[in-house]
Formats: C-alpha cells, structure tokens, sequence
C-alpha cells in the first residue's frame, strides 16, 4: 500500500523539523558539559517531557493499542508502580546524584564500592539498552516495509542513520530540544486518532455506547487482584514489580538519569520526574483506551483474518488458499450479525461474546494455517492492528501525521538511548579504564565516535530482529533480565553502608546469571525478576560479606 502526496509531505516536513531544529538549537563548538550533560540549562518541563519521550519509544504507540485489542485495558497495571518510584527516586537517589555532580549514574558506584563495580553495572546496562536500541529501530522500520515493500535492513540502515545524524551533531542537548516537538507531535497525533475513531463509529454508537460494548466484551477491566505469580499483569505485579523496573529504569539507566541530571538544578530535575509520574500512567491508559476503542470499531468493520496482510497475501499462494477465503467470508458473516446484535435496543451480552468467541477460532485458524505453511513467519499480529487501521481508515494527511507519531518516538528514544550509550562507554570505561588522561575535548570526540559505533550496533540488532509475543513485551523483558540486577547494586550502595565492594560484586554475577536461569525456565512473569534480582544482590550481598575477611572486603 502506498502513500498519498500529502500524507509524504506531512511525513517528511514533520521530521524534517525536528531534525533540524535539534541541529540548529546546538549549532558551533560543544564542550564536554554542554554535550554531555546538555550545558545543564534544562528546566522542569524540559526534563518532564524528555523523560517521557525517551520511554515513549515508537513500540508504545505501535504495540500498546494492538495489546488492547486483543487483551484490553489490563496492561495499565504494568505501570501502576511508577508513581512510588518517581517520588523514591526524588527522594532517595536525586540528592546523591545532585550532592557528587556525577555525569554518568554508574561514577557513584565507583565512589560507594570500587572500580570493578562501576564497569560491571555499566556494562550490564550496556548490554541491555544496545539490545534495546536495536528494537526501536526495528519497530517502525517494520511498518515503512509493510507500507512500501521496501527492504527492511535498508529501512533499519535509513532510521538509524537519521538518528544518528542530529544526536551526533547535538549530544544530550539535542535530544532534549527535539523531545519537546516530538512529545507534541506524539500526542497531538493521538488525539486525532482517538476522535477519529469515535466518529468512524455507527451514528448512534457514542463514546458511551462504545464503552458499555468494550465492558460488555470484557475489554474494559483494568484490575486484577489475583495472587498467581504466572499471571504476566496484576494489580500486585504492576505495584510490586512495576515498582522495582520503574525504580531501576528512572533511577539507574542512563538514557533516563542524563534526562534529569542535565536541568539546571535538584529542584527542576525532582519536578519533571514527578510530572512524568503524573502524567504516565494517563498517558498509557489513553493510549490503551485507543486500542479498545479500536477494538469497538472492528465489532462493525470487517477486519482481516490476520492484520499482517502482507502474510496472509503470501498464505494465499499455498494450497490453504481456499481455507483462508473461507475464513475471511465467516469473518464477515460474524460482523454482520455483531452489528445486529449491537445496534439493538438492548445488548443481548452472551450473543455478544458467542461471536466474539467465534472470530477469535476462525483467527486461530488462520494461525495455524501460517504456522504450518510458513514456520518462519511470526502468527502475532498485535503489532500491525493500530498501523493496519491507521493505513485502511484514516482520512489522507492524517495518515502522514500519525506516521509521524510513530517515527518521532522511534526517534526520540532511540536518540535518548545511542546518546546515553555513547556517554556511558565514554566515561565509564574509556576515560576510566583506557585514557585517564583524556581531555574534555578528546571526550567529546569519543562520544561522538561511540554514537556512531552503539548506532551501527543497533542498526546490526535491529536487522536480525524478529516479533517476540510483541514488540513492546519484548523490551520489557529484556530490561527485566537486567535491571534487578543492577537496581540491587545501587540499593546496597545507598542503603546497607556495612555491604563492601567485593560481596556486592560477586552477588551481582551470581544473581544475573540466577535471573537468566529463571527466565529461561519460565518460573515466573517477568516483571518479577525485577523484585528478585534486586533483592537477590541484597541478600546475596550480605551472605558473601559474612565469609570475606575485613581486611579483603573492600
């Protein structure tokens, strides 16, 4: 499917501002304070929307409604914990930071433990956040290959790039000056889609009636109180283990602790995080609230069988042809009496739910039918819900803008990561470890080079990347193998003065390769390897300690 002239124009002119304007705002000469701590000149609602906008990675608006879709509105919890951890960090982990005026939040733990500790907790986010990278490249790439029939490395080589090319130019600052237009353009483009939405509806099918019908189908409950450690989004999950991820992401990953340590003073920094703790939380659950909304339309809208179309058009060539026309003709019957059903005075609910029931088989089905035909393609569609409607339904002009959207979070985080990267690397390891003697200017020429190199890395990842569950699952889990980790480390420094260096460090090899193990076994939902990875470098801590001599236990 191609796009409109329009649609081009409102694409390219979108990014193409932002791009430039990040490059003009830093224009001439840098040093090491203004490129890597962006000149800490930030206020407040600078930091509170770059803080948004690097976890609002194109993944969030990609992924987040098609997760709706199918599963509803659940999701939220997952970020229920955030709230507590925006005011623990303030509280606790902001006035160490401010208090050493550290650019990196790893150079604290050199300060608390020893040398070892620094490179091996900066290593560990590294490892993760290069991972990380490689996937919001991958995500809107994905779309621009459906769209276009393009080549999706050469799309992952062109979006990296892009990216590469203003935080190169800028540093920490241009990430900053950029997240602003991106954050408006982001929303702005949401809102347009969510209105857009209601009034694709029926004529009597108003945002009330449309919610009772997302109630009716069981789309609508946003808590769960279940106790079962399986169940991946709880109440108690998103508390807990949505807590101890949100803790570890805002407070010791560096593409979110070089958002706030860049504003220019403790007070504006504390203040945009806790913006970011108001806001998310609504923000995730409109966001949400669109794929439900979704969901509603395509009770009256016949959709595909499978919302990768591109699949199902390939699946059309194997001898399931038939079956899968059969399938597409049963899922417009389905629609056809759904309507009926909906458009009646009264919901007859347990209709309702007989026929959602059914397209749910007949999708199945079809599933199977690509599972069996073609092992090598991904049967999850959630990924291609919001972009399909967006590409099918929305009028021209606002398909570029909401295309937009997605390219300017995919920009925004992954500026935020390749930066964070490039800024770790550099004072982390190569001016620590490699060149102790460095400059300020031969530092601001390494990140540059590492900026390059963490993109190329990126742009490699990014290439071999496949569809795991979801996209936006997928970096979830991969941060959750980390981050307990890490967060562990931290809290033993800030909180247990009697833990020494050598105890932590070896608790902290001996708990991530346990969370590995963990993972692969698939013993619990992975928001709470968060809870025990950080509690499991405690503890461990503390048991090591016991046995090391004083004199050794540095």
């Amino acid at each position: 499917m191609g796009l409109a002239l329009v649609d081009w124009m409102v694409l390219i002119m979108t990014l193409g501002f932002i791009v430039a304007y990040g490059i003009y705002k830093t224009r001439g000469k840098q040093d090491m304070k203004s490129y890597i701590q962006g000149g800490k000149e930030a206020g407040w609602f600078t930091v509170g929307l770059s803080v948004m906008a690097t976890q609002a990675s194109a993944i969030t608006f990609m992924s987040t409604p098609g997760q709706a879709f199918h599963d509803g509105i659940g999701f939220v919890q997952f970020y229920f914990g955030l709230p507590l951890a925006m005011i623990f960090i303030s509280l606790f982990f902001l006035p160490i930071y401010s208090k050493l005026n550290i650019v990196t939040a790893y150079e604290y733990l050199e300060t608390r433990f020893d040398n070892k500790t620094r490179a091996l907790t900066a290593s560990l986010f590294l490892l993760q956040r290069g991972l990380s990278a490689g996937i919001t490249i991958y995500a809107p790439a994905i779309i621009m290959s459906t769209i276009l029939g393009w080549d999706l490395k050469l799309l992952n080589f062109i979006m990296g790039t892009v990216v590469v090319i203003y935080t190169v130019s800028g540093g920490t600052k241009a990430v900053n000056v950029t997240h602003k237009q991106q954050m408006f353009v982001i929303m702005g483009g949401m809102f347009f889609a969510f209105f857009t939405i209601i009034n694709l509806l029926p004529g009597d099918i108003g945002l009330t009636k449309a919610l009772d019908i997302a109630r009716i189908s069981g789309k609508m409950n946003a808590l769960d109180f279940s106790i079962d450690p399986n169940n991946r989004y709880t109440f108690w999950s998103g508390i807990t283990g949505g807590f101890f991820l949100a803790l570890s992401y805002f407070g010791t990953d560096q593409s979110q602790v070089q958002r706030y340590l860049s504003a220019k003073d403790e007070k504006q920094s504390r203040v945009g995080l806790i913006m970011n703790g108001l806001l998310k939380v609504p923000m995730q659950f409109f966001i949400l609230l669109c794929g439900v909304m979704l969901f509603v339309f395509f009770q009256f809208n016949k959709a595909p069988v499978f919302f990768n179309t591109s699949v199902v058009d390939e699946l059309k060539t194997t001898v399931q042809k038939e079956k899968v026309i059969a399938a597409e003709n049963q899922l417009a019957q389905i629609v056809d009496l759904r309507t009926k059903v909906l458009l009646a005075d009264e919901i007859d609910g347990a209709a309702l739910q007989k026929l959602n029931q059914d397209e749910k088989d007949v999708r199945n089905e079809v599933k199977e039918m690509i599972s069996t035909e073609m092992p090598k393609r991904e049967t999850n569609d959630k990924d291609y819900v919001f972009i399909h409607f967006v590409l099918s339904f929305l009028p021209t002009g606002l398909i570029g803008l909401l295309l937009a959207v997605i390219f300017s979070a995919a920009m925004s985080s992954t500026a935020s990561e390749l930066n964070a990267l490039a800024s770790t690397t550099t004072m982390d390891l190569y001016r620590r470890n490699f060149n102790k003697g460095a400059t300020d200017d031969q530092c601001v020429r390494a990140t540059r080079i590492f900026t390059v190199m963490w993109g190329c890395i990126a742009v490699a990842f990014a290439c071999f990347g496949t569809l795991f569950d979801n996209l936006i699952q997928f970096v979830n889990i991969v941060g959750s193998i980390f981050y307990g980790t890490v967060l562990g480390i931290f809290l033993s420094g800030f909180f247990f003065k009697q833990i020494k260096s050598n105890a932590v460090f070896i608790a902290a090899i001996i708990t991530q390769l346990s969370i590995i193990a963990i993972f692969k076994a698939d013993m619990v939902s992975y928001l709470w390897l968060n809870v025990i990875g950080a509690f499991g470098v405690i503890l461990l801590s503390f048991a090591i300690g016991s046995f090391i001599p004083k004199d050794s236990n540095n």
